[in-house]
């Protein structure tokens, strides 16, 4: 079992910063993949990036290259979402999520374990 807690969220302005953080308990196994997904009411979830927990590869949707970096700290179980140059159409709920199969990163339903999300606002 894993368990994911993400938190960081908050208001901010357009072309602020933020860092979102996703703590996991349970065992992480060299296989193990963890991705960021955002959510607007109504819409589906939105990969992205994603990072390997043994290999460190990243991985990004094409919509947020250059602007959010994911990162890890393999001691504190704990993932990252750098957020740049906010824009308001970045508002959503932001979740992370953990993968121990071999699906694909960029599907949602690839990944096993879910947090509960933590809501981003940016005001213009």
């Amino acid at each position: 079992q894993v368990n994911l807690v993400e938190s960081g969220g908050g208001e901010v302005q357009a072309g602020d910063s933020l860092t979102l953080s996703c703590v996991f308990s349970g065992r992480a196994y060299t296989s193990f993949g963890l991705g960021w997904f955002r959510q607007i009411q109504g819409k589906d979830r939105e990969f992205l990036a994603f990072i390997g927990w043994g290999s460190g590869i990243t991985l990004y949707a094409d919509s947020v290259k250059g602007r959010f970096a994911i990162s890890k700290d393999n001691a504190k179980k704990t993932v990252f979402l750098q957020l740049n140059s906010l824009r308001p159409e970045d508002s959503a709920n932001y979740y992370c999520a953990a993968q121990t199969g071999s699906g694909s990163y960029y599907y949602a339903a690839s990944y096993n374990y879910w947090g509960q999300g933590t809501q981003v606002t940016v005001t213009s």
